[in-house]
């Protein structure tokens, strides 16, 4: 089970450390007000660097993508009331993020970036490509919260789990008609009385 749950936090760690790579550019669109030609110029031409990289680097990062959601997967099968609310969840996110990178960014990337004009940074921006990128920069950032919530929820598990160890140490017990919780006692620790006597002799 913790196997499990480090393979998740692990790859959701680096995804979501490759989204926060690409604040070079989602900062000047989303954060810096007002969006001047500049930042758009520069936002631009580092989605073109991307969609003009190895192919290989997209096959890296659909391996890390595979081997996260199949752990996901796999702890679901468990059947326990934690994995279906805890995992279910983090597919739901782990597959939100997925979705939109397939159906929105990858072709946004693909059709608009590939080829800028010729330019400098103070011209006017295309209005075509105006819309691209801010919507790339949002994309980015929607992806980066579905992500965290990821490891969130896998933070709550943990809790949770944790939680429910602590309270199997515990039972109840009576003592003169009150209740009470006591520690569960450890039986393998405790040494039988013959064994004692021995060892006080001695």
């Amino acid at each position: 089970m913790g196997v499990r749950s480090g393979v998740v936090v692990c790859v959701t760690s680096f995804l979501l450390g490759s989204l926060f790579t690409h604040w070079i550019a989602d900062s000047l669109t989303l954060w810096k007000s007002p969006v001047t030609d500049e930042h758009l110029w520069t936002a631009a031409s580092y989605y073109s660097i991307l969609a003009k990289g190895p192919p290989e680097i997209l096959y890296f990062l659909t391996a890390i993508v595979l081997i996260g959601g199949i752990t996901i997967l796999w702890s679901l099968r468990d059947g326990e009331a934690g994995n279906i609310m805890f995992d279910g969840g983090s597919i739901f996110l782990f597959g939100t993020s997925i979705v939109m990178y397939l159906y929105s960014v990858l072709p946004s990337l693909g059709a608009k970036f590939t080829s800028l004009p010729t330019h400098q940074l103070l011209d006017p921006f295309p209005r075509t490509l105006r819309h691209a990128t801010l919507e790339l920069a949002s994309n980015n950032l929607i992806c980066s919260v579905a992500l965290t919530g990821v490891l969130a929820l896998q933070a709550g598990r943990f809790w949770a789990e944790s939680s429910d160890n602590d309270e199997d140490e515990y039972e109840e017990v009576e003592v003169d008609g009150v209740k009470s919780r006591a520690k569960t006692p450890d039986l393998r620790s405790e040494k039988p009385p013959a064994y004692q006597r021995i060892n006080d002799t001695s």
